[in-house]
């Protein structure tokens, strides 16, 4: 599978590792959320997980040929290597991760298209000097319990700034609700990156849907 970047991807990104299903196997609830409806999956396996190097990529194999299957993109985070390694559709960068420009330089044609973590102006600014970048993940733009590392909470009001301001399209990040997604949406964002709000769901179809049906061009 082959997948060309286009920002419709970002409405419904779903991002989770080992570590945010610690009673389930993130294979199965993977498969929900598949069949739920995502438009994107990201294997963010860091933190509290507990598998090894050769358990990661096992698993990664596994969650990348579910995604396939369902023709939705597979995104590696922070990890080229492994990111070629699972023929990954795309890969996520961080501030604090390697560098993004060697990441480009890394993948350069292997058809990965490349997110970059941006919370302030000033990251905005140098990631619009970078050629190689599709999406801007941006946020909190409310308080997280999910990264014990995260940037200050920047709101819709500043997102809206980001929006603005960013080349590409920008996924918003950073204790979405349900509730939130119409004022997220009104920002001009392209849509939103969850873990808890997928995790914890009781309905997650209803919830995906409405994910989707916020961001629809």
């Amino acid at each position: 599978m082959s997948v060309t970047f286009e920002s419709g991807l970002l409405r419904a990104y779903f991002v989770a590792g080992s570590q945010d299903v610690p009673d389930r196997d993130l294979r199965d609830v993977l498969a929900t959320m598949l069949k739920a409806g995502i438009t994107a999956y990201q294997f963010r396996d860091k933190g509290a997980s507990r598998l090894t190097a050769a358990d990661r990529l096992a698993l990664g194999r596994d969650l990348r040929d579910q995604c396939h299957a369902a023709s939705v993109p597979f995104i590696v985070d922070d990890d080229v290597d492994m990111a070629l390694a699972l023929h990954a559709d795309g890969i996520h960068v961080g501030q604090s991760d390697e560098g993004v420009q060697r990441v480009i330089d890394a993948v350069a044609g292997q058809n990965l298209f490349v997110g970059l973590s941006c919370s302030t102006a000033k990251e905005v600014a140098a990631a619009n000097q970078v050629s190689g970048i599709d999406y801007l993940g941006s946020g909190p733009i409310y308080p997280t319990t999910s990264k014990d590392d995260a940037d200050p909470v920047i709101g819709t009001t500043g997102l809206a700034k980001l929006v603005d301001q960013a080349n590409v399209p920008i996924v918003a990040i950073g204790g979405v609700t349900v509730d939130s997604l119409p004022a997220i949406a009104q920002t001009g964002a392209a849509g939103v990156a969850v873990i808890t709000l997928l995790t914890n769901s009781t309905q997650p179809a209803a919830d995906v849907t409405a994910m989707r049906q916020a961001f629809q061009k």
